[in-house]
């Protein structure tokens, strides 16, 4: 359990871990691509360690120092009596899913309790349409998962929802690989976009540009190898945003040095949003964002494109005047844990007004005078965790159980989190 000390003026400048999803793309085109890659800037954390440990057992040679170097296959991949565990790491399962597919052989794919429950039969459908043998074991479209592999043998094949960008990056990420060139077509709305674009630009800088509708209904992959090169990855947008909220709901100031504005990441799209409800952005040119928090007011936003945020916006609608509604937000039930009921069930435990729908919240905001301090659950939760820290920066007698699972993204959160107290 920890205690977060409130703090009256926030003047700091942070740096962030690279971004986690970048990371992981990289790792996967790296270890597919025909040479030695370079990553500068990775995020070492519970997941990309999940990643790593994984792609090795498929035959990759990964060097982790302050850079790491991957040893590509060229896209041979060693599969056969393989048991794959990839902890609650729903990026990674999905993504090696689609890259154990390419080896010969039987191998299972599994991960902890919470990712037995995280749905994954629309990849499975997809899967299977470019000839691939693979079965949830349970039979329920969850981990654990029996895969026969045998290449992909590619032509066209249909993800029946685009609910979880994860599923489209994944299938994007090996079709340069298959027997024939591969179209794939999308059923459905697509959320979380960005992330989509971002597997897009990776694999342009590996070599290999993909064609595409502009609404990502239906995308032609060329015959390819990736190719070997160094990659530099930006500071990852989801965890400045912790720092930025911090400046928000105390009305400080801080800079976070190596997110870029435009970014690859979606979730940089924050700080106009923390801009509309009142705050003060500027940045360096080189880099660095600063936003200077003010007086907050509720907005109404759709954040389909950016699920991993919403806790973060959410912690500073309460400190908000007036309401603010979070809409197109029910694929968050499908996260480490149900982040939706979870964030409303907390912020509840701060004293804030909170409504829950399906696919939405509306928080009530009193600029922070309903508020109290509490013992916050975390539901063993990255996100929750660091977003509900943000809250004790204002309210005396905030609390964070299992404050350890931040280590899933952000390892050293707490320690630069602290630096937030000290005067520059």
């Amino acid at each position: 359990m920890r205690e977060i000390e409130p703090i009256r003026e926030i003047d700091a400048v942070v740096t962030v871990p690279g971004s986690k999803s970048l990371t992981q793309r990289a790792l996967i085109a790296a270890s597919l691509a025909e040479g030695t890659s370079r990553l500068v800037g990775p995020l070492a954390s519970e997941d990309t360690d999940h990643s790593s440990r994984a792609l090795g057992q498929l035959g990759v040679s990964i060097e982790r120092g302050e850079e790491w170097q991957v040893h590509g296959r060229g896209g041979v991949i060693e599969a056969d009596g393989k048991d794959i565990y990839l902890g609650n790491n729903g990026t990674a399962t999905r993504f090696l899913t689609s890259v154990a597919a390419l080896g010969e052989g039987s191998c299972t794919i599994d991960g902890d309790e919470r990712m037995r429950q995280r749905p994954i039969a629309p990849l499975i459908a997809a899967l299977r349409g470019w000839g691939v043998d693979l079965d949830s074991v349970e039979g329920n479209g969850c981990p654990p998962l029996r895969l026969k592999a045998a290449g992909i043998a590619g032509g066209e094949t249909l993800l029946p929802e685009g609910k979880s960008s994860q599923y489209l990056s994944s299938l994007l990420l090996v079709a340069p690989y298959a027997r024939q060139p591969a179209t794939l077509r999308v059923a459905g709305g697509i959320l979380s976009r960005p992330y989509v674009a971002m597997t897009l630009s990776v694999m342009d800088a590996f070599g290999i540009a993909v064609e595409c509708r502009p609404d990502f209904s239906f995308f032609r992959i060329p015959q390819g190898c990736y190719r070997a090169r160094c990659y530099a990855i930006e500071g990852d947008a989801s965890n400045a945003s912790y720092f930025w909220a911090a400046a928000a709901v105390t009305g400080g100031r801080v800079t976070v040095a190596n997110v870029p504005v435009p970014s690859l990441q979606g979730d940089a799209m924050l700080l106009p949003l923390l801009g509309r409800m009142g705050c003060d952005l500027s940045g360096s040119g080189g880099g660095a964002v600063t936003l200077q928090g003010g007086r907050l007011e509720g907005i109404r936003v759709d954040m389909g494109d950016m699920p991993d945020v919403v806790p973060t916006l959410a912690v500073v609608a309460a400190f908000a005047e007036g309401t603010t509604v979070l809409e197109n937000i029910a694929h968050l039930r499908i996260k480490e844990c149900d982040r939706l009921a979870a964030v409303v069930c907390e912020l509840r435990r701060l004293g804030a007004e909170v409504e829950e729908e399906e696919g939405a919240m509306t928080i009530h905001g009193e600029g922070g005078r309903n508020l109290h301090g509490a013992d916050l659950h975390t539901y063993n939760d990255h996100r929750m965790a660091m977003s509900l820290a943000v809250a004790g920066l204002r309210l005396p007698g905030v609390r964070i159980e299992n404050e350890g699972c931040v280590a899933k993204s952000f390892p050293d959160f707490w320690e630069r989190f602290a630096t937030l107290a000290v005067r520059r």
